[in-house]
């Protein structure tokens, strides 16, 4: 089952929790973080307990959508995010990873957009999650 590695519904995790649990990769959880942020500094930070089926998320959004989730697991953690149908044709017009544009492509399309996740486990899609968020904050 894919569940957030954070269970206890009565402690939010910190930045030791992360570094911790995610090991390597808690640099890459900064630097998209940070990414967010230096585009849109009015982004705001949130953790969210939606349940004990899925334990602690986090997501990092601005007044009226999350421009992105991201959800801790055992030494490695997934990027999330959903786009329209106006990002996703300028997704696939873009040098992005032919796997993530599969993965958009081939998602279910919902009222607010196609969604999907992106497993880090090391820096190789980075630079695509960060155009992603360009994309995303129209940028």
């Amino acid at each position: 089952m894919d569940i957030s590695i954070f269970t206890d519904k009565s402690r939010i995790p910190n930045d030791d929790d992360l570094s911790v649990s995610l090991g390597n990769t808690f640099r890459y959880w900064q630097m998209l973080k940070d990414h967010v942020h230096l585009k849109f500094p009015k982004a705001m930070d949130e953790w969210k307990y939606p349940g004990d089926k899925y334990g602690w998320s986090f997501r990092v959004k601005d007044k009226k959508r999350v421009i992105i989730y991201l959800l801790p697991r055992e030494n490695y953690f997934k990027a999330a995010m959903v786009f329209g149908q106006k990002a996703t044709d300028i997704i696939m017009k873009t040098g992005i990873s032919p796997t993530i544009k599969t993965a958009l492509e081939s998602a279910r399309v919902y009222a607010e957009g196609r969604g999907i996740r992106i497993a880090i486990n090391d820096e190789v899609l980075i630079d695509d999650i960060k155009a992603l968020i360009d994309i995303k904050l129209g940028n």
